[in-house]
């Protein structure tokens, strides 16, 4: 397993992130947690979890799994740095949800519950709370940083000029701020690009990519549609974006058989291969998928083959940051 520093902090993680939100709802906690004993055994010591993962409001189902297989004890917990996340709805009264003072530090309460843990590694808010103003966020967020219970802070989903706006905030505040940004980045998907990318560069976050395989379109959907396999890309938005990009899957399909490596380990080391991406979330269901996404740390692609991915699925405008990206 290769290791790298979480953007500009000390905290060495995985350039694989475990992902648990299927755990729960598509995976049984028995798999579960041997799917998490194996990410161990390959070395992956970043775990990407959610307050609202598992879906039944209020419940923490995903935290409770993870809480559960931490209890076992063997090291488990002091291996892994856990990622958890606030923002979603917990409860139905108005103040369940959002970034109030209040509801972060219950969040962060009520998941260290869940999680059987004494801390969380990195803490992010799930999306951006539009009004609730950065003097509060940080306010609280300082009272778990300085109680031990949260060591670093993320964001997952914000615009780049809401990571400018934390982090001045945070600078004026002499607090660390954002650590990292947790934002969807693949191959089909690249819009961030633009500006959270350059944003998250500039002040030192590490990217995790959610989707790395846009919903499993980059995973061999063609192949496997036509072997009667594919679980998740024949119904819905996946199929109009299937049948949208088909011309462009034919291809990649066909350049990761060229290459000897499957199409999700492609799309994988695509993203290792961009310099602001710490480490893609890699969901699992079972331990096949596990076991399998590890070719992608060995895969190392060519300038040309780089170029050929580009042709295939083109960056925004003119490529790379804005505003040259659109302006000329």
């Amino acid at each position: 397993m290769e290791y790298t520093n979480l953007g500009r902090t000390g905290l060495s993680v995985s350039r694989l992130c475990l992902g648990t939100m299927n755990f729960g709802p598509k995976t049984t906690e028995p798999d579960s947690f041997a799917i998490m004993d194996r990410a161990l055994d390959h070395g992956i010591n970043f775990f990407d979890t959610a307050n609202v993962y598992g879906w039944k409001l209020g419940e923490g189902v995903t935290e409770n799994i993870l809480g559960r297989w931490f209890a076992q004890g063997g090291g488990r917990r002091e291996k892994v740095v856990l990622a958890t996340k606030v923002y979603g709805k917990m409860q139905e009264w108005p103040n369940g949800q959002g970034l109030s003072a209040r509801h972060i530090i219950a969040e962060a309460n009520a998941s260290l519950k869940r999680l059987q843990t004494d801390y969380i590694d990195l803490y992010q808010m799930h999306h951006i709370s539009r009004t609730t103003p950065w003097e509060e966020i940080w306010q609280a967020m300082e009272v778990l940083v300085a109680q031990g219970k949260v060591l670093y802070v993320g964001s997952s989903n914000f615009a780049g000029w809401h990571i400018a706006a934390a982090q001045e905030s945070a600078r004026s505040r002499h607090f660390l701020g954002l650590v990292a940004e947790q934002c969807i980045y693949n191959l089909m998907a690249r819009t961030v690009e633009l500006e959270v990318l350059p944003a998250a560069r500039h002040y030192g976050l590490g990217v995790i990519p959610w989707s790395p395989l846009h919903g499993g379109l980059l995973s061999g959907a063609l192949a496997k549609l036509a072997a009667g396999s594919a679980a998740r890309t024949g119904e819905g938005r996946a199929a109009d974006d299937l049948e949208k990009h088909r011309v462009a899957l034919e291809a990649f399909e066909k350049l990761a058989a060229d290459l000897g490596a499957t199409p999700s380990n492609l799309a994988l080391s695509w993203l290792l291969a961009q310099p602001a991406v710490t480490a893609p979330i890699i969901g699992p269901r079972t331990m096949e998928q596990l076991d399998s996404t590890l070719g992608a740390l060995e895969l190392e692609l060519s300038q040309e083959t780089l170029d050929r991915l580009d042709e295939l699925f083109p960056p925004v405008g003119n490529g790379g940051a804005g505003p040259e990206a659109w302006a000329w």
